[in-house]
């Protein structure tokens, strides 16, 4: 089917001349076409070169390039600008009308005469009518000569800021800087007392010139908290004028419209009336013809004042016929082909409104950064629909680009019905369809403004948006789907990037969960069934004290499982993910309900969870502690360092520890590395004040049977009863290597029973060496209380000892309170999971006895031959273990646990890579640039040893570099100042932040920025299932994600596409619930030279990046400058409007990157800043 049916049904006002084009793009020329088709008409675009794929040029029956045989080369605007080029176009094709839409030449009266003189019809007033009304100064005498009131103003165009000096001198403060020519909020400043109004006129005249060819401004008094309201007319070329009543325009911002209602819903009957009159008497006395609107000023006393006549068609025309059912374009056309009013049926008695209308302007700019314009690729475009919902759109289709050198808006969304309420629900029903990805928009403004309070009344103004901060608290939408495609598109061209991976992994098939039976051997639905009470209902019923009470008085041995921290730390690089814990979490909570506890959080697992898996460890605890709310759980707490490295402010711990108590965790194990009761303290108090279950810990090192020993039995027993006396709910002993051996944890457990018949006592250990079953039987019959285990196919090796082979060991002698067959099935997942993590498996054959010798903690052993690997050591792991006991007696032999043992183990790693031995060490170390934790060490920053540091290594180490800590080093840290920390995480990471927030960002401030980056642009990770989150997508499987519960993601790659030589870009596409979804990315296997800006990094306020592609007008700023927050760096032109560009923090100018004149693309560094150190002296 083709528009030849139409044309066969021709116009007879039209008659022949029926070709029509449309001097403008985007959204309005398509409007036109449409209308332009019903009439029979063929209809003609015309577009610039960066216009060349935009959709009004495809809506055309013919199209052609402005200045395709021109000598002269037009800018994205001026192309739209070039009156003699335009008319060229039109007389070369055989045009008859030309409509120049709204903005660009609709309001040139040069172009409307030399489109008449051409032989074309103009459909707009003549040139004549646009001069006495198209400027805002000549409709002021046109007010006058019509008796129509008027905002007092300078009587004609000014051209030097003293005129406009000279106009507030004479009627005060505020005043408003307008363009004479055109509209839209472009060339318009508002001036306020204390204002640089030179600043201001010269922005608004530049601006006026850029977007209208004309920068002539006048100025007016601004009057406060007025109405705009501006009455549609028509006028035939007899002198007949209606109108087609009035709009309420008042919710604007930047002067530029947001939301227009029809008709006004707030206005008097006899206040609409005046201004109705008055409109149409403006339009007579003018001698108008054709469409226009006047507009008006109603102030807080209901008094209206006449503003301008706009000589064209409005953006907002379209609700106006939506409550009329006239075609306003259609009657502009016929108008300009001598129809008159009443041939076109339209007579002023004729005319009613019905109900109310609604329009919102989409527009590809973000609210939370100041309507900062967007451009980019639409990756996703789903509209609205329905009854009474009318969209009005240009490029606005997946696939399309958005240009920097336009207008922002994306699509008109027009809304009708009979009440202002319904159309305000039908219109945020409508905004809620909307699915745009790929750019910002205004739509989680534009929600947030339709349920405001004010607007539900319609008492809106002009200067409401800027006067109601309450605006910018919104909703944005997530983007949850295209961010994760974002991230299978880079998995499927780059591969995995987690850091370790080696390899894919293994179980190539959906994990199958494990059955439980009840007594009668029916299946237990673990999701809907409550798990049986468990020792933390014991601890919620009696407190922290009754809980460990009811743990002594356990007639037997209960057990611990590290499964969910410590085993897969130990084994598989700290890499389980929250997904797969989740998934067995119910289960688990009925299978070892009876367990003391879970450890489950803390230690290594933190920080790797941001780092390495792109997930919130918060987020893990909560959704665990839902998921297990009858079983403890255990954290591993460093003392006084927390869960970071380092000791920290002791209100960054007593925070920390309070958040971890509340989210969910029960039992404090707190430690210290080098067993320093001082530091070993500061954990525990924090505990105590959150009111969680302190566990204070001894770290057991080395064997301590053997002869001289350094860590013997009457120093582990001095150590236990300083913390006793110190205060614990459960005594720990923490077994970091594996070195305990059945006789020493008999001896240990045992010693330590007899003196402290009441004290509960738990056990640690690792399998590192083959004994750990036999040691915890023994520790359990000498009196332990708790010992700790780990699920069989997670244990052994560096892990824990297996449950099933301790529950074997102890079958007969002792009660574990837990089933041995539930713990098989549990099991069966974790061999599944053993092998879905095989690819950061360490390359352990079996037990190490040597560990009796090197003394390497269990979970250190596996990372440590990691990173010997990954500094290509890996043929040198003999030489490796033999230097770290090298290091540890050069360092004094000390408490082997995080972060000692790394300090052990860095230092081994330098020894063997710069082949140095004890003896070169001790003639070199003044000289040597040591590993900083070897430094923190030797400094004290790490705490104090046992026995001291030894000298004269410490001294020549430390000459001439560091200082020489002897008391803790939380002593000499500054409390932290976390209202400030929050407020400055908001400022860069939005307002969700929360006290969690803080807490990470005290632990690994760099960890967390880069965890908080990673999400930003790949969403929630954490809902991937790990095969997708490891693997490259396999083109044609499907991939299941449940983003929140009821909403589930079908996603199923298609193709990857070549690679783009210039660009380095593969395209990869997706079908994403049957849709078809494309992804841009960048092949980071091919070296493609491109020559592109540094990008600056938007949470580093030393960098000024460009806030939208644009152009530079101006840089203000040179290296040297000294700048202060908020000052000015440069002026940026773009989307035909100028903005400053301010400092985001004090600072000295270090380098400028930009140029005036000069192109820049979004987030481009303009400048970089350095800290003034002169001014901080």
């Amino acid at each position: 089917m083709t528009l030849n049916i139409l044309r066969d049904e021709r116009s007879s006002i039209l008659g022949d001349k029926n070709k029509i084009l449309v001097a403008n793009r985007g959204e309005i020329p398509i409007r036109i076409f449409r209308t332009a088709h019903e009439l029979s008409m063929k209809t003609v675009a015309i577009y610039s070169n960066e216009d060349r794929l935009s959709m009004h040029r495809l809506k055309a029956d013919e199209a052609y390039l402005i200045g395709e045989n021109s000598e002269n080369k037009y800018t994205p605007v001026g192309a739209y600008l070039a009156i003699d080029e335009i008319i060229k176009i039109a007389k070369k094709h055989g045009v008859d009308f030309i409509h120049p839409g709204y903005g660009f030449l609709s309001e040139n009266s040069e172009f409307a005469d030399k489109v008449t003189k051409a032989g074309i019809t103009w459909i707009g007033p003549p040139a004549e009518v646009i001069d006495s009304v198209g400027d805002k100064v000549s409709a002021r005498l046109l007010a006058a000569k019509a008796d129509v009131p008027v905002v007092p103003g300078t009587p004609g165009p000014i051209e030097t800021v003293e005129q406009a000096q000279k106009f507030v001198d004479e009627y005060g403060y505020p005043v408003i800087i307008k363009a004479a020519f055109g509209g839209g909020g472009r060339g318009m400043r508002v001036v306020r007392e204390g204002d640089d109004i030179a600043d201001a006129f010269q922005r608004a005249t530049s601006e006026a010139k850029t977007a209208f060819g004309n920068g002539t401004c006048f100025v007016e008094r601004f009057l406060n908290k007025p109405k705009h309201i501006e009455v549609q007319l028509l006028a035939d070329a007899y002198g007949n004028v209606i109108h087609l009543f009035e709009r309420d325009c008042s919710v604007q911002r930047r002067h530029q419209k947001v939301v227009e209602v029809a008709p006004a819903k707030t206005l008097p009957l006899e206040v609409r009336n005046a201004i109705l009159t008055d409109a149409v008497k403006l339009a007579k006395t003018a001698g108008y013809r054709n469409a226009g609107t006047a507009e008006f000023l109603v102030d807080d006393l209901n008094r209206h004042y006449f503003i301008e006549i706009n000589p064209r068609i409005q953006v907002e025309h379209t609700i106006t016929e939506e409550i009329t059912g006239i075609d306003i374009v259609a009657a502009q056309i016929q108008i300009a082909a001598g129809a008159s009013l009443e041939q076109l049926g339209l007579l002023q008695d004729k005319i009613t409104t019905r109900g109310f209308a609604i329009q919102c302007r989409i527009t590809t700019e973000d609210p939370a950064k100041n309507f900062q314009p967007d451009t980019g690729r639409l990756e996703v475009y789903r509209s609205a629909g329905g009854n009474g919902v009318r969209l009005d759109g240009g490029n606005a289709y997946a696939g399309a680009v958005i240009s920097p050198h336009y207008d922002s808006m994306l699509v008109k969304c027009s809304c009708s019905g009979s009440t202002y309420e319904i159309v305000r629900r039908k219109m945020l029903r409508s905004l809620i369809e909307f699915r745009i990805r790929g750019v910002k928009t205004n739509i989680p403004f534009l929600l947030t403004l339709l349920t405001h309070p004010v607007f539900k009344d319609g008492s809106y103004w002009t200067t409401f948006i800027d006067d109601t901060p309450a605006l910018f608290e919104m909703h944005s939408s997530k983007n949850r789907a295209q961010k994760l495609l974002h991230y299978l598109a880079d998995l499927a061209v780059n591969g995995s990037s987690i850091k370790g991976q080696v390899g894919l992994p293994k179980l190539h098939t959906q994990p199958i969960i494990p059955q439980l039976h009840d007594s009668n051997g029916e299946v237990i639905d673990v999701n809907s069934v409550a798990p049986p009470a468990g020792w933390r209902n014991v601890l919620l019923n009696k407190g922290a004290e009754g809980f460990a009470k009811a743990v002594r008085d356990f007639k037997g041995t209960l057990l611990m499982d590290t499964t969910w921290r410590d085993a897969h730390q130990s084994l598989l690089a700290t890499r389980v993910r929250t997904y797969d814990l989740a998934a067995i979490a119910p289960t688990t909570a009925h299978a070892l309900s009876g367990a003391f506890a879970l450890e489950c959080w803390g230690g290594a697992t933190f920080d790797v969870a941001m780092r390495f898996l792109h997930e919130d460890p918060w987020e893990r605890l909560r959704i665990l502690r839902k998921l297990v709310p009858n079983i403890p759980f255990q954290m591993l707490l460093r003392g006084a360092n927390g869960v970071a490295y380092s000791s920290l402010p002791d209100n960054a711990i007593d925070h920390f520890v309070k958040q971890a108590k509340d989210n969910g965790v029960d039992i404090f194990r707190v430690f210290d590395a080098l067993n320093d009761i001082e530091q070993l303290k500061v954990g525990v108090t924090a505990v105590k004040k959150a009111g969680g279950v302190v566990e204070a810990t001894v770290c057991y090192s080395g064997d301590m049977l053997q002869p001289g020993k350094k860590y013997n039995l009457d120093y582990y027993l001095d150590t236990v009863n300083k913390i006793v006396k110190m205060g614990t709910h459960i005594l720990g002993i923490k077994d970091m290597a594996g070195t305990m051996k059945p006789a020493a944890a008999k001896l240990l457990i045992g010693s330590i029973r007899a003196q402290h018949p009441d004290l509960p006592i738990h056990v640690h250990t690792h399998d590192s060496a083959g004994t750990g079953v036999a040691s915890m039987a023994a520790a359990a019959l000498a009196g332990a209380d708790v010992v700790d285990v780990a699920t069989n196919s997670m244990s052994g090796l560096t892990s824990q000892p297996s449950i099933s082979a301790l529950l074997a060991s102890l079958d007969g002698e002792i009660d574990t309170n837990v089933s041995i067959s539930e713990v098989r099935e549990i099991d069966y997942y974790w061999a599944q999971m053993r092998l879905l993590y095989s690819c950061f498996e360490a390359d352990i054959k079996g037990p190490d006895p040597e560990v009796y010798l090197h003394e390497i903690p269990g979970g250190q052993l596996t990372n440590l031959l990691f990173q010997a690997q990954q500094l290509g050591l890996g043929e040198q792991w003999i030489e490796t273990k033999k230097a770290y006991r090298e290091a540890n007696y050069l360092l004094g032999d000390i408490i082997k646990v995080t972060p000692t043992s790394k300090v052990v183990g860095d230092l081994a790693q330098f020894m063997v890579t710069n082949k140095l031995t004890p003896d070169d060490v001790r003639r070199l170390a003044s000289s040597l640039d040591f590993p900083d934790s070897v430094m923190d060490f030797f400094e004290g920053m790490i705490g104090q040893p046992f026995g001291g540091f030894p000298e004269p290594l410490r001294t020549d180490v430390l000459k001439n570099k560091r200082r020489k800590l002897t008391v803790r080093p939380g002593l000499e840290l500054p409390p932290f100042d976390l209202e400030r920390i929050g407020e400055d995480l908001k400022s860069r990471f939005g307002d969700s932040i929360s006290e969690c927030d803080i807490a990470s960002y005290n632990m690994y401030p760099k960890v967390y920025e880069d965890f908080q980056k990673m999400k930003e642009k790949y969403g929630d990770l954490s809902i991937l299932p790990t095969r997708n989150f490891l693997s490259p997508p396999v083109v044609g499987e499907e991939i299941v994600v449940t983003i929140e519960q009821g909403k589930t993601l079908i996603i199923k790659p298609q193709a990857i596409g070549e690679l783009n030589k210039d660009t380095g870009i593969r395209e990869v596409y997706f079908e994403l619930n049957g849709e078809l979804r494309k992804v841009s990315v960048v092949d980071k296997n091919q070296k493609v030279e491109t020559v592109s800006k540094p990008k600056a990094d938007a949470h580093d306020p030393l960098q000024v990046g460009a806030p939208m592609a644009g152009v530079i007008v101006e840089v203000k700023v040179h290296k040297g400058s000294l700048l202060k927050k908020g000052q000015p760096v440069a002026v940026l032109s773009a989307m035909k409007m100028e903005m400053v560009i301010s400092s985001p923090s004090d600072g000295l100018v270090k380098e400028v990157l930009v140029k005036d004149g000069e192109n820049v693309d979004a987030s481009d560094l303009l400048v970089l800043l350095e800290e003034n150190d002169e001014e901080e002296k």
